[in-house]
């Protein structure tokens, strides 16, 4: 921002979000007519909370046996940039209301359980409820992929207890959709 007699007044540059922004303060001076000039200028950075769910595969449970709980435990990478790392989660499926169900072709369903750990290599944690937040949730990532030690951070366990299992066909197909929700904390 430039004013009469072209000298540079009050300027502050702020990054946010990756995006140059200029805008006015008051911390800037300027130098004063001569053989040398010096001016300062105050700058200030912040970037914006932001998270990052990798390494997810998907889950698939074929043949199993209808009288033994199924049981898929899946080890993935959390990142958020936040001063303690923290994040909540939020699950929900593509079922009805959101639900944790799988269906058939022939709209039959079967609902499904979703645990999550912010620990890796657990095989149970806390069991999630369709819209519901757990919160209070923090991350060892480095870095948003875990590209770098820990390669990962947090667990997820889907199951489909015996009672559920026992209600399915034998010759169709389920399927359905889990959507996990990160929101740095």
């Amino acid at each position: 921002m430039f004013y009469s007699g072209s000298l540079l007044r009050r300027a502050t540059i702020v990054i946010a979000s990756g995006t140059l922004v200029a805008s006015s303060a008051g911390a800037a001076t300027s130098g004063t007519l001569g053989a040398t000039s010096t001016g300062t200028v105050s700058i200030t950075a912040s970037v914006a909370a932001r998270a990052q769910i990798t390494g997810l595969t998907d889950v698939t449970f074929a043949a199993v046996d209808p009288t033994v709980a199924a049981s898929n435990a899946q080890n993935d990478c959390v990142w958020t940039n936040t001063l303690n790392r923290g994040y909540s989660i939020t699950a929900t499926g593509s079922g009805t209301a959101s639900a944790f169900t799988l269906a058939s072709s022939s709209s039959l369903t079967v609902p499904y359980s979703v645990q999550w750990s912010a620990t890796t290599g657990q095989t149970s944690g806390t069991a999630l409820t369709t819209g519901t937040a757990a919160t209070g949730m923090t991350s060892l990532a480095a870095n948003p992929t875990c590209s770098t030690a820990p390669s990962t951070t947090s667990s997820l366990i889907i199951g489909i207890s015996s009672a559920n299992l026992l209600t399915m066909t034998a010759t169709a197909s389920y399927t359905g959709t889990l959507t996990l929700l990160i929101t740095p904390q």
